[in-house]
């Protein structure tokens, strides 16, 4: 667990930095299921953000289970080599994405709106949100929303090699993004703000990036674990 903490703490930071395009790509959903709420019923509205949240965090950690097992399949055969250089350059492109200086992985994207085209209908269907179970349902399909951060996340907790290290990878991923999404009001606009300063991304970009140089075999992970 003492080798995986590092890699807990770089996905908590990739969900954090990457809340602003989480609420680009969620803020629309956010707004309706607030909205649907009467202003008076401040306390239930908090519950639903909360059920639908966490909805979304648990397909997050259970798509890292599942793509787990399929590293585990491949952990003793010469792809899980491609499979771990591939995930760490994604996971420089991750660092260079939130530090603002490449947004190629947002093209990633596309591969997801096939099967998105066949949940939408069923989201759709769970609007307005009335209830604690309908949210958590609602949250658990937004989670398989078409997502080029989330995608590249999954495919580097995959190069772990364990369902559950991948699964563990996931829901820090998720519980990272949960600040911004489930803030509101003034907490939410200072937050924002805060995780858009320039400096605050560069520096989470290039710990990621650091973290991607790291995750690519060679003699330099000796070096750089000295450092």
């Amino acid at each position: 667990m003492l080798e995986l903490a590092p890699l807990l703490v770089s996905a908590l930071i990739l969900g954090l930095l990457g809340g602003g395009h989480c609420l680009g790509m969620c803020g629309g959903l956010m707004g309706a299921l607030t909205l649907a709420i009467p202003a008076e019923q401040r306390a239930r509205r908090f519950r639903l953000l909360l059920a639908y949240n966490l909805g979304r965090i648990l397909s997050y950690t259970t798509a890292g289970v599942l793509i787990g097992l399929a590293g585990w399949a491949v952990a003793s055969s010469p792809a899980a080599m491609v499979l771990r250089v591939i995930a760490a350059l994604l996971l420089i492109a991750m660092g260079l994405y939130l530090a603002g200086w490449w947004s190629g992985l947002t093209r990633i994207e596309g591969l997801g709106r096939h099967l998105w085209r066949h949940l939408q209908p069923i989201a759709t269907r769970l609007m307005p949100v009335s209830s604690l179970s309908r949210a958590l349902l609602l949250g658990a399909i937004w989670g398989w929303l078409p997502c080029g951060l989330v995608y590249s996340t999954l495919l580097w907790a995959a190069s772990q090699g364990s369902a559950l290290d991948s699964g563990l990878l996931m829901l820090a991923f998720g519980l990272g993004t949960w600040p911004v999404l489930l803030a509101t009001g003034l907490a939410a606009e200072r937050l924002t703000a805060l995780l858009r300063k320039r400096g605050v991304r560069m520096a989470g970009g290039l710990l990621v990036i650091l973290f991607g140089l790291w995750t690519l075999p060679g003699p330099h992970q000796h070096w750089l674990m000295g450092h």
